[in-house]
C-alpha cells in the first residue's frame, strides 16, 4: 500500500508555517488543503484538545462568515497528531496566496474573547472541552513566531 501525501513529508525537517498539502480535482473545481502547522512535530508539546477544539469552533465560524471566502471553505479542523489544522479550500491556491487570509482568522482567534461560537451542550457534542485562554495564546504565537513577515521557507514544504 501506497504511503498517503502527507506521510511522505519529513516532519524532522518541518517548521510552523502555511504550506500547500494537496491539490484534488473535484468536478470542474480544485481543491486545495492547507497544512497550517502550529507547532515543531517531534520537537514540542504538541496542543490539548480543548485549545483545538475552541480553534476549531473559531476558525470554521470566521472561515464560514468571511465574505470573500466563506463560500470556498469547505473544510477547516485539527490534524490527528494535534500540531496544526487542515483547512481545504475550492480553487487553486499557492501558500502566499492565503497568508493575508491567515493573518485575518488567527488576529481574530488571538483577540476572540465571550462566548465561544456553538460551545453549549444543543450545539456540540463535547461543549465543555474548550480553552480559549489558551487558544487566545496559541493564535497570538502563531501570528508573532510565522504569519507575521513570513518567509518563504515557512511557505513550501522542505525537501
Amino acid at each position: 500500500m501506497e504511503k498517503i501525501t502527507s506521510f511522505t513529508i519529513d516532519h524532522n525537517k518541518l517548521k510552523p508555517g502555511v504550506y500547500v498539502s494537496r491539490k484534488d480535482p473535484a468536478g470542474n473545481a480544485v481543491i486545495t488543503t492547507f497544512d497550517l502547522r502550529l507547532t515543531n512535530p517531534n520537537e514540542e508539546p504538541v496542543m490539548n484538545t480543548a485549545e483545538i477544539h475552541t480553534i476549531e469552533h473559531l476558525g470554521a465560524t470566521f472561515l464560514r462568515n468571511h465574505k470573500d471566502f466563506g463560500s470556498k471553505t469547505i473544510y477547516f479542523g485539527p490534524m490527528g497528531c494535534r500540531t496544526g489544522f487542515y483547512l481545504l479550500l475550492t480553487g487553486d491556491y499557492e501558500s502566499k496566496d492565503i497568508v493575508p487570509l491567515m493573518v485575518e482568522m488567527w488576529e481574530f482567534i488571538r483577540d476572540f474573547a465571550g462566548e465561544v461560537p456553538g460551545a453549549c451542550a444543543k450545539d456540540c457534542g463535547n461543549y465543555l472541552d474548550m480553552n480559549l485562554p489558551m487558544a487566545n495564546w496559541l493564535a497570538k504565537r502563531y501570528l508573532d513566531e510565522v504569519l507575521y513577515g513570513i518567509k518563504e521557507d515557512r511557505l513550501i514544504y522542505p525537501e
